[in-house]
């Protein structure tokens, strides 16, 4: 990824949350005199921060923008257990927002969604967020010594998640038959490959058709949420999808934007009039995957765990099984 980074003043950078860098000496451009005086502002530490930043969060830029700009001001000195409680508190109350591609100048929209709150899973990642930011300012010798994380006075929210919402076979064939008479063509397609894979939304978006071995049938995900590499299974029905859109370019998002090929397509609207024309109620993509889940075969419901990563040694089971789960009735 290019790297957007601008000096400001003598010290400051300004992050513009889209790039990373493989540079390991981040911190030759603070002045000696700044280090273990807790004098860096938050905004200076997130700049560095995301420069050394090697994880597999693709997330986390968006998260360290907000707290930039709510808290960017503040040094490590002042900031406290308070700042971020209350900046938290004011996040709870924010309506929920989903990524709706990006503007004419490469810059990412987000539209709200109407009366859906923050889950308190989103507000602890926010949490875990600045967390992992103040104790990288400790590690790194930016803090005074001493100083404590104020994070660790910040609990955190319990997560519901008892409810685990799935597809019946009836909703299962509504939604593909809505999804079949969506504008976008290759809304299907990837709603069958979330159903039949039980893959993330994330693996599913960042495929291109180099990760597809039609001879073998799989779909190679390198770049998983747990970080392994894993190969998904692809039915019959799902090959035959894939070859009416096939492009001769290896590196082309399956999924692509329109306008932007190398973004992925935001689906989030057509998504949700699928759903309003298959009249499916309280229904993520993600629970696309607690579909395939719930759908095992009584004998391969113990490997549960295995099957859903694609371990090499079930991934044959999870293909026979897989098959004869989606019958032509279900093609529609």
């Amino acid at each position: 990824m290019e790297t957007h980074i601008e000096s400001v003043g003598s010290n400051a950078l300004v992050f513009s949350g889209t790039a990373q860098s493989s540079n390991n000496n981040v911190l030759n451009g603070i002045p000696t005199s700044m280090q273990r005086t807790g004098q860096i502002t938050i905004r200076e530490a997130i700049d560095l921060y995301m420069i050394a930043y090697a994880g597999r969060d693709t997330s986390r830029s968006q998260r360290m923008r907000w707290w930039s700009a709510k808290l960017g001001h503040l040094t490590l000195s002042e900031i406290d257990e308070d700042h971020i409680y209350f900046a938290l508190e004011e996040l709870q109350a924010q309506t929920n927002r989903y990524y709706a591609g990006k503007d004419a100048d490469g810059n990412a929209i987000y539209k709200a969604r109407k009366n859906k709150p923050l889950s308190p899973a989103t507000i602890n990642r926010y949490n875990s967020c600045i967390a992992a930011l103040l104790s990288w300012c400790i590690k790194k010798r930016l803090a005074q010594k001493n100083w404590e994380n104020p994070c660790k006075g910040i609990e955190s929210r319990p997560e519901n998640n008892e409810v685990v919402r799935f597809l019946s076979e009836t909703e299962r064939n509504a939604l593909l038959s809505a999804c079949r008479a969506s504008k976008w063509n290759k809304l299907y397609l990837l709603v069958m490959v979330a159903l039949t894979t039980g893959a993330r939304r994330g693996e599913l978006l960042r495929l291109t058709w180099g990760d597809i071995d039609f001879e073998r049938q799989i779909a190679s995900v390198n770049q998983t949420k747990n970080g392994d590499k894993k190969n998904l299974p692809l039915v019959p029905a799902v090959i035959e999808e894939l070859n009416k859109f096939k492009t001769s370019n290896p590196n082309e998002l399956i999924f692509a934007s329109k306008r932007r090929p190398d973004s992925a397509f935001s689906y989030n609207e057509i998504w949700d009039r699928a759903l309003k024309m298959a009249n499916i109620k309280n229904f993520r993509f993600h629970d696309c995957r607690h579909t395939t889940a719930v759908n095992l075969h009584p004998k391969l419901i113990h490997h549960l765990h295995l099957i859903l990563t694609h371990l090499k040694v079930y991934s044959k089971c999870f293909y026979l099984w897989i098959t004869s789960l989606f019958l032509p009735p279900l093609l529609v």
